[in-house]
């Protein structure tokens, strides 16, 4: 180990044994550094760990305490059983859903969209107008696949600095990663095909299995790992794939990270059998460790993996701009793009690009990252509290949501409706299945700041579900 995981062991197991208490002061960042003969920048490393880890919490002007452990909840939330390959028929129900979450004036614990609050739409849309006035003069031709130059360079530059050289060519930019997963999905299979997902898995995945008449395979997902790739070799032993749809960095609704280790044991396994994956990592700059996770596309050889992102969760919602690295894909999918929407619009693009270029994006994603990470902390505290005994919570890595495992029998429908009457949003589990699995499960969005009408609305849906029992 690394000489600060060493120091988070050292201080976790003092708190297993009950040598620091639950509430009690750790000592100084200085302190320790003095103690121990290590760096400032070790400690502060350690502590950080066991943040993440909800050993320890900061709290401002007073130090690092020992946080108390949750109790009432079983911390795993139990992977779901294999699901046999089904037709998709889930899009009715997330439209519904979406629309009501949108069209009331609620607390909205189901948004699936970040808080846009600390985002920053004013400095990117200054760029976009001055653009605009630029340009006033003449037309500017909306940018045929693979999109603009400057943007590419700058999504390509992102890339290197996150530690994953790419080919700038094989870039394509998208509207959104919602267009982006179509696309690839598009070019990788067909009509009829199967293709594995994760259970639970990401609703737009169904959509776009339901949208292009395949049919979906569910299957069990863990909390902590990802997919089940012991799972998963049985299945392509007995069965053709057509193609698998992941989601390995802060996965919704789960909020795990996959392991490097996994991560290059899954991307083996389906090259194996030239099964190509579609990776889903909209999340990616979200993370709350120290250093950003790899991507499935890191260990790709062979152009199996597609790798599908967007700036919307990471930079601005408001400008739909994503994109795919489809490998040896590429050029069907750059056919694809022009025959089903033929351009991307230039302008939000050299916004992006030009704030990319001169604006602080690691000095806001830091800022964001800081923000997810102690309200998602808070949020699993209040389910906690708040939330009967048989309440099972994910513990997410980044991102922004919350997956709750209410107790047997209580129907996160029946929650659902009871809760929009109280101006009070929530995701149903219902959307993350094409088979209903997940009648007892819901999603929660944390990304808003923490306020009392936050608290009483969690409070009030913990007493919904022991009305529900």
């Amino acid at each position: 180990m690394n000489l600060y995981e060493t120091l988070a062991a050292d201080i976790e197991g003092q708190v297993k044994r009950g040598v620091l208490l639950e509430g009690e002061r750790l000592p100084s960042v200085r302190q320790t550094s003095q103690h121990r003969n290590l760096s400032i920048s070790t400690v502060l490393r350690a502590y950080s760990l066991l943040e993440s880890r909800g050993v320890i919490e900061s709290r401002p002007q007073s130090g690092y305490f020992v946080r108390p452990p949750l109790r009432g909840v079983a911390r795993d939330v139990v992977p779901a059983p294999l699901v046999l390959s089904s037709a998709v028929d889930v899009s009715r129900l997330v439209l519904s859903t979406l629309r009501s979450i949108r069209s009331h004036n609620a607390v909205p614990l189901g948004t699936p969209y970040p808080d846009p609050a600390p985002y920053p739409w004013p400095r990117i849309s200054q760029y976009a107008n001055a653009i605009a006035r630029r340009n006033q003069d003449w037309t500017v031709m909306d940018d045929l696949p693979p999109g603009n130059p400057e943007l590419i360079r700058q999504i390509a530059r992102r890339h290197m600095e996150n530690g994953m050289a790419v080919d700038p060519s094989e870039i394509i930019v998208t509207v959104g990663a919602t267009e982006a997963i179509n696309l690839c999905l598009q070019a990788a299979a067909r009509p009829g095909d199967t293709i594995v997902v994760e259970s639970p898995t990401y609703y737009a995945f169904l959509h776009a299995i339901e949208r292009m008449g395949m049919r979906a395979l569910e299957v069990p997902t863990d909390p902590r790992d990802g997919i089940s790739i012991e799972a998963l070799r049985t299945i392509l032993s007995q069965q053709r794939v057509a193609a698998c749809m992941v989601m390995p960095n802060f996965q919704n609704p789960l909020g795990f990270q996959m392991p490097d280790a996994r991560k290059r044991e899954l991307v083996a396994l389906l090259s194996q059998h030239d099964i190509p994956v579609i990776e889903n990592d909209v999340y990616h700059e979200l993370y709350y460790g120290d250093s950003h996770p790899t991507s499935l596309k890191a260990y790709d050889t062979k152009g199996l993996v597609l790798h599908c992102s967007s700036f919307s969760k990471s930079l601005t919602a408001n400008y739909r701009i994503g994109w795919a690295l489809p490998g040896r894909y590429t050029a069907q999918v750059e056919k694809l793009k022009f025959l089903n929407t033929l351009a991307t619009p230039s302008q939000p693009q050299m916004a992006i690009a030009e704030y990319l270029q001169n604006d602080g994006y690691d000095r806001h994603l830091r800022k964001v990252r800081k923000g997810y990470e102690q309200r998602a902390r808070m949020m699993a505290a209040a389910v906690t509290r708040f939330f009967p005994a048989g309440t099972s919570v994910s513990t997410p890595q980044g991102g922004y949501v919350l997956w709750v495992g209410l107790p047997q029998g209580v129907d996160a429908m029946r929650l659902y409706a009871l809760a929009l009457e109280r101006k009070i949003t929530i995701g149903p589990g219902h959307m993350f299945s094409a088979r209903g699995s997940y009648t007892n499960y819901i999603r929660l969005n944390y990304s808003y700041p923490w306020s009392k009408e936050i608290e009483q609305a969690v409070r009030t849906l913990g007493l919904l579900v022991r009305d529900l029992l």
